[in-house]
């Protein structure tokens, strides 16, 4: 995945995620303890990135109010740090081969198959012990990107992405 800035992420509609959603946890910690948490910014947030970093930052910070846990500024049990990046993939559409009437002489069509690129955007937030100095929850949701979306509607759907991303924390402990 290449990096890019955040900036050109809001331009691709990164709030487009919803579906694709993974995590992984330290079996050994114990989720019960953390009580609070602070942000990290794992670079320095950009000229003209602010406000879909606010809105990252917002979206988390209301899954893990749900989930007993306080925001402070500094020390906080927790460590929250996210990533963002595109990648691109092919897309193939169209007619192939087949059986049937529309099939040619040995079976397959004549039909023709036609590529494109398309843009997949991924977040990914960590959850870092500070005290055993290791990450203790990681998820990451991911999405073809859709440039066509209002902000309003960006927002929403970043939103149900980081919900349904948070319903895996605390480990164990998962909606159905």
């Amino acid at each position: 995945m290449k990096p890019i800035n955040i900036a050109a992420l809001a331009l691709l509609g990164i709030t487009a995620f919803a579906q694709d959603v993974q995590f992984d946890y330290d079996r050994s910690a114990n989720f019960g303890t953390y009580k609070t948490y602070h942000w990290i910014d794992y670079r320095p947030v950009m000229p003209g990135d602010e406000l879909l970093d606010q809105d990252i930052k917002r979206a988390v910070d209301e899954q893990l109010a749900g989930k007993a846990l306080r925001r402070v500024e500094s020390g906080g049990d927790l460590v929250v740090g996210y990533q963002a990046g595109v990648t691109q993939e092919k897309e193939f559409d169209g007619l192939g081969g087949g059986w049937g009437p529309w099939a040619g002489p040995l079976g397959w069509g004549n039909g023709r198959v036609t590529t494109s690129t398309i843009d997949v955007g991924k977040l990914t937030i960590g959850l870092f012990d500070p005290q055993a100095k290791k990450l203790v929850w990681r998820g990451a949701a991911s999405k073809t990107l859709n440039i066509n979306k209002d902000p309003d509607k960006n927002y929403r759907n970043l939103e149900k992405a980081i919900a349904k991303l948070f319903r895996n924390y605390p480990p164990g402990m998962a909606k159905k």
